[in-house]
């Protein structure tokens, strides 16, 4: 059974910080883009942080927030983590992770639609 189960998720003031966590489970780990996305009400999802499947771990990540957004991966847990500094207002969302097997892991990022494997989503509310 594929399950994608996010944790981490919180209320903080704008400046603060929040580490988000997604442990995978009934997934092969090889050539599988994961990445995370959001979406605020009354907005489309957004991805904010893409790490590639290609095997080099690169990471993508939208001007919205580089620099403040990390992605990184835990291969033997199998666990995927967003690391979120400076938060700010706007960054209020329900966030996701999702995998996806698929060799151009870029333009699944740009418009996933419904494709790939999901998670249920935790909220991050950041108040000013």
């Amino acid at each position: 059974q594929v399950q994608l189960a996010e944790s981490g998720g919180g209320s903080v003031q704008a400046g603060g910080s929040l580490r988000l966590s997604c442990v995978v489970s009934g997934l092969a780990n090889t050539r599988r883009c994961m990445g995370w996305f959001r979406q605020a009400p009354g907005k489309e999802r957004e991805g904010v942080a893409l790490m590639d499947g290609d095997g080099s771990s690169s990471t993508t990540y939208p001007d919205s927030v580089k620099g403040r957004f990390s992605i990184s991966k835990d291969n033997a847990k199998d666990t995927l983590y967003l690391e979120m500094n400076s938060l700010k207002p706007e960054d209020t969302a329900m966030y996701y992770c999702a995998a996806e097997f698929r060799w151009r892991c870029l333009n699944w990022f740009r418009d996933p639609g419904a494709s790939g494997y999901w998670g249920q989503g935790t909220q991050v509310t950041v108040s000013s």
